[in-house]
């Protein structure tokens, strides 16, 4: 394989980062988050306002109900005291309109004491026979048919006044043989009846709605009580306990929060235990060097020949080194971690670019162990992912670290970036060497932390493999194992979601 163009350097690219604070600028500001609101006022508002509201249109429709009821009563006796004054009039000979005495129609017509009552009596042309000849009459669409009462409202003497009319004919083809007769009253018995129905409605509702207002209140009170139970049994538990609530205990509609805050706390448990193992793997493996070295220490103190003192130091300097590791790859473990939720920091990557980079810096180390170290040719199109560039680099350093590791003395690694033929818009990091090869049963295996294959000489922390995993699925892609085409070795295959074109 050829080392002059497959590790060269080529120049960085500036790529435009991912604004991500900009888009949440807003939020970031103090002044416009959200002011905190109460549940309790929420209800009670939505509750109120509604009625409230309707309080006045009940009222409105209250008072028309009420004046329409009013009418109806007084109304029907315009229509019996109209229908009774046109039985009266009589047509004499020449067919012409004539009206009963005067003491008859009084005996009709009556003046109560709360209203005055008007009669008008019109012969043919519009001559008054009887009664008040300024009353207003009707209009050609108002006009009664023979017969037939039709009540309306009008004004007399400036007075609001209802009025009823009918008409009576000899001869209905001939308007001179007819007789329009009207009776109108003044409203003071139906407001009277309008205002009595609806003080008799109205006046409760001033007494119910102050009394609906406190039951409401008291009853919200009640409703948000298991909220506060809730409030009070959480506050009470100590800080390290992430036992589950109990959702028998709590409201059908508080259900499913529950449900989602009991799975929160076992997935915050999970990984408290998580940590918790990974403090005390740490501890042991951090301990196990540093007291070699402690113990390399004391010896090299009591040596006087040169030369063993000269090897004794070799093996202090080759433990510092592998404790340096150890403390880096602990440090990017816990880089990783903490970005989990930092997605905003992801910039364009070109993966091609970054790991030509990695290789070359890797080139010494594996000159040192005589391994043919190189990169493929790279894609036409460049692999342009969004991500972490540090995390990024150190996964695919961890990778080839590994590989020159675990790779016999004069064995080759190549490392290959292509687009995935089988997903689109994918691109695939793989790193091939012919070492002795992991076996299948424990390939899953070796991602965890602080594993290592029995049987191996080569020194590793046990975490490089475990943080590219972490580092793909923090970028949502992934890492397998495989067989090398030739069946030697195996390869790491990683794969990453490119950007759109």
């Amino acid at each position: 394989m050829a080392w002059g163009t497959a590790l060269k350097n080529p120049k960085q690219q500036p790529f435009p980062t991912r604004n991500r604070t900009a888009a949440w600028g807003p939020w970031l500001n103090d002044d416009s988050l959200p002011s905190s609101r109460s549940l309790f006022s929420e209800i009670l508002h939505w509750m109120l306002a509604p009625l409230l509201l309707l309080w006045p249109i009940s009222i409105v429709v209250t008072y028309d109900v009420a004046s329409r009821a009013a009418n109806k009563p007084h109304d029907q006796e315009l229509v019996d005291n109209v229908s009774a004054l046109a039985r009266q009039v009589r047509f004499d000979a020449n067919s012409h309109p004539l009206i009963m005495p005067s003491p008859a129609v009084a005996m009709l017509v009556r003046s109560s004491n709360e209203d005055t009552v008007y009669y008008q009596v019109l012969g043919g042309g519009g001559a008054v026979l009887a009664g008040d000849g300024g009353m207003p009459g009707p209009d050609d669409n108002e006009y009664p048919d023979n017969g037939k009462v039709r009540l309306r409202d009008g004004e007399y003497h400036g007075e609001s006044i209802r009025i009823a009319a009918t008409q009576v004919c000899q001869d209905d083809t001939n308007s001179a043989t007819c007789a329009l007769i009207q009776i109108g009253e003044t409203r003071a018995k139906r407001s009277a009846l309008s205002a009595q129905i609806v003080s008799g409605v109205l006046l409760p509702q001033f007494a119910i709605v102050p009394l609906a207002l406190i039951f409401v209140w008291f009853g919200l009170l009640r409703g948000v009580a298991p909220l506060n139970h809730l409030r009070d049994a959480i506050g009470r538990r100590r800080p390290g306990d992430l036992s589950p609530v109990d959702v028998q205990t709590v409201p059908d509609e508080l259900r499913p929060l529950i449900l989602a805050f009991n799975d929160m706390m076992a997935r915050l448990d999970h990984t408290l235990d998580a940590q918790q193992r990974f403090i005390a793997d740490a501890a042991h493996q951090m301990r196990t060097p540093l007291a070699g070295l402690r113990m390399q220490v004391e010896l090299a103190l009591d040596e006087t020949d040169p030369q063993q003192l000269r090897l004794m130091l070799h093996k202090v300097l080759s433990g510092a080194e592998r404790s340096a590791h150890l403390i880096n790859q602990l440090l990017a473990l816990a880089r990783v971690e903490a970005s989990t939720e930092k997605l905003d920091e992801f910039v364009i990557v070109d993966l091609a670019s970054l790991t030509r980079e990695i290789v070359a810096d890797l080139v010494p180390a594996a000159r040192h162990k005589k391994i043919d170290l190189g990169m493929e040719a790279l894609p036409a199109r460049a692999p342009l992912v969004s991500g972490n560039a540090v995390l990024l680099r150190e996964m695919v350093s961890n990778l080839v670290d590994n590989a020159i590791k675990y790779t016999p003395v004069g064995g080759h690694v190549t490392v290959v970036v292509e687009p995935d033929d089988t997903v689109a818009d994918r691109v695939l990091l793989r790193v091939q060497d012919n070492g002795q090869g992991i076996p299948v049963d424990v390939r899953e295996r070796v991602f965890e932390r602080f594993y290592r294959v029995l049987g191996t000489n080569a020194e590793g922390s046990g975490l490089g493999l475990s943080i590219a995993r972490e580092v793909a699925e923090l970028h949502g892609g992934g890492i397998r194992i495989e067989d090398n085409a030739g069946g030697v070795g195996v390869q790491m295959v990683v794969w990453l979601s490119l950007l759109p074109e």
